[in-house]
């Protein structure tokens, strides 16, 4: 507990003729009592500071209501369902960018190898009805499409590799009018039939 000064109590007394022994015990019970009915000065510091302190807080919240006594709060509620929509709109269109992204792709790698131009064949597909599997390919709507445009517009497809056929030799101007070439098959059996009706019991190849 803070010790109360009593020097200016001292002098008082001196002022008015009272001894010095009388002095010093009046000094020590007033200092004894004082704090039972005077507040220290430390606590009355803190205490006006805390009392300033509120005063401020309750000015600014009296300005902060009369702000909100201001505010038009059907516009207020009006301006928040509009910040709503357009934050759900451009929510929409980034996931349909997302999706019209994952498409295209999908469809590219699909159709490598098969057509010319991917890009422009993609741009033909109806994407309504094409469906991805989890990891990307397309699994759904795909062939039908294809093979309708493959049959009205078949320049845009590159041509299916064709197995190779192999041909014998035939002299040009040949009595089956080949042009030169015939099937090695045939030519194996003719000579076959040539030389078992010459009655050769060897092999058409010996």
């Amino acid at each position: 507990m803070e010790v109360m000064k009593m020097d200016w109590l001292k002098e008082l007394l001196k002022t008015a003729g009272i001894a010095d022994d009388q002095i010093e015990t009046i000094v020590a019970n007033a200092a004894k009592e004082a704090p039972k009915h005077v507040v220290p000065k430390a606590k009355y510091n803190e205490l006006s500071t805390a009392k300033s302190s509120l005063e401020t807080q309750l000015s600014e919240r009296d300005t902060q209501l009369e702000e909100l006594k201001k505010v038009d709060v059907e516009g207020l509620q009006a301006k928040i369902t509009e910040l709503q929509q357009t934050n759900e709109t451009s929510k929409q269109q980034h996931e349909q960018e997302l999706k019209d992204e994952r498409l295209s792709s999908a469809l590219k790698l699909a159709l490598s190898g098969k057509v010319h131009d991917s890009d422009l064949v993609a741009g033909l597909i109806d994407r309504n009805t094409i469906e991805l599997s989890k990891d990307g390919k397309v699994t759904k709507g795909l062939d039908e499409q294809l093979k309708s445009l493959q049959e009205s517009k078949s320049f845009l497809f590159v041509p299916e590799k064709q197995q190779p056929t192999f041909r014998g030799w035939n002299p040009a101007g040949g009595a089956d009018n080949s042009a030169g070439t015939s099937d090695v098959g045939t030519n194996f059996a003719k000579i076959a039939n040539e030389k078992g009706s010459s009655g050769s019991d060897k092999t058409p190849w010996t």
